[in-house]
């Protein structure tokens, strides 16, 4: 049985310390005999336990940016810091959730989760005890031993989150994670998502380009410019969880969110007149 999500403040308080900082980050790509400026002078702040979505169109950069901190692609200028350490390479300090649910077909539900556990060696009787927690955190306590293809996409992508909390990062990147999934199980996983984080306190760092899914669940949403990907704006969310998506504070930060992203759809579409008549 899923339980309502608890009242809690609305935002992480802006005296928490700092654990992801990214300085001055350029992002270019050589591509077809030319250069790409996927991210141009990138400046922002993650605090502890904050709960961050960034949003814009295709092309604006989120997801370069949510591989840079994640070690994935080095920046081509500036610098990506974590708790004061530069980031070179990927580390157990940021677990990552793709869009993709990239689960192995050969393992069941359980054995999926456990694996990255294995690879670190530790002993089977907490990995065995860290895996029930989660299965019954994430309500796959009767799907322990399927495999992949006897799952819906939303319990795919629940086993895709249980296996990444599974190593206990204290830094959580997710890209796109529910885009592919229908509304309601979508909501589901997003109830899912803020309870575990509210429970763990995890940093979350969440690419979306669903302004509703940014609202519902953030504490700043930092909307993108298209191409080169800049910080066009950051909104702090004031409202107290769980959010009415009918509310009038909900629906006029709605709008304002809108407008910002439309400007920039705009930008992407005519770029994309542009290259085709070019062509």
């Amino acid at each position: 049985m899923i339980t309502a999500l608890k009242s809690v403040p609305a935002s992480v308080p802006e005296t928490a310390p700092v654990q992801i900082e990214v300085r001055g980050v350029d992002k270019v790509f050589a591509t077809g005999g030319h250069e790409v400026v996927a991210l141009k002078g990138i400046d922002l702040e993650v605090r502890h336990g904050e709960f961050i979505c960034l949003l814009g169109p295709s092309g604006c950069g989120k997801s370069t940016l949510l591989n840079a901190v994640a070690g994935f692609q080095p920046p081509s200028r500036g610098v990506v810091l974590v708790d004061g350490q530069p980031i070179t390479a990927p580390g157990p300090d940021r677990g990552m959730v793709f869009q993709e649910y990239a689960l192995f077909p050969w393992m069941t539900v359980a054995e999926n989760i456990a694996f990255g556990l294995q690879i670190k060696r530790m002993g089977k009787a907490e990995i065995a005890e860290r895996v029930e927690v989660l299965l019954h955190k994430l309500h796959l306590q009767d799907f322990r031993n399927r495999f992949p293809k006897d799952l819906s996409g939303g319990m795919r992508q629940r086993v895709a989150i249980a296996r990444v909390l599974a190593l206990d990062s204290p830094i959580l990147l997710m890209d796109e994670p529910f885009g592919a999934l229908d509304a309601l199980t979508r909501r589901t996983l997003q109830d899912e998502l803020l309870r575990i984080w509210e429970e763990v306190g995890k940093t979350v760092l969440f690419v979306t380009h669903s302004i509703e899914e940014s609202i519902y669940l953030a504490d700043r949403i930092v909307v993108m410019t298209y191409r080169p990907g800049t910080i066009k704006q950051e909104v702090r969310v004031e409202m107290p969880r769980p959010r009415d998506g009918a509310s009038a504070e909900f629906n006029r930060l709605k709008r304002d969110l809108a407008q910002m992203v439309m400007e920039e759809q705009q930008r992407f579409n005519a770029d994309e007149i542009h290259s085709v008549t070019a062509d």
